[in-house]
């Protein structure tokens, strides 16, 4: 069972306060995913916003000049944050997030959880400049992998 405790660990919701936490816990699930499974595809509808709890995920890109892809950044360490693209417009995975090893993920619908933020709206706040930190992260990460594949 997923509690505001276990919320409060990951840097998403640092300073959430403790009642909003329990609304989230209600809605989020745990999700376990084998290696060599995807836990989503680039392209596909954002639905959730994954939370890490164990495991390696590698965020891939797909390359439109070759029938390849790209890692564009490693999530391995415990209470990162992925499927950010739940939370933002036009809610569509920007990347594949591919299981290099076993990975035990916390699993949080991305509509329940905007309408969560819309009525505590401090907490929503908070939570959205972690969202741009993310974004701006992987995309340093992004920039650094496909520059060097040039």
């Amino acid at each position: 069972m997923i509690t505001k405790d276990t919320l409060a660990q990951f840097e998403l919701f640092r300073d959430v306060p403790a009642e909003v936490l329990e609304l989230i816990a209600e809605i989020a699930q745990d999700v376990f995913v084998q290696k060599g499974h995807f836990v989503f595809r680039e392209g596909e509808k954002a639905e959730h916003v994954h939370l890490l709890v164990n495991g390696s995920i590698a965020l891939r890109v797909q390359l439109t000049s070759k029938p390849a892809f790209v890692t564009v950044s490693i999530v391995a360490q415990p209470y990162q944050t992925l499927g950010w693209s739940g939370l933002v417009p036009p809610h569509h995975y920007t990347a594949s997030a591919y299981c290099e090893e076993d990975t035990h993920l916390i699993a949080i619908p991305a509509q329940p959880l905007l309408e969560i933020l819309a009525n505590h709206p401090e907490a929503g706040f908070k939570v959205m400049l972690r969202v741009t930190e993310i974004i701006a992260d992987r995309l340093r990460n992004s920039r650094q992998a496909l520059l060097k594949t040039l």
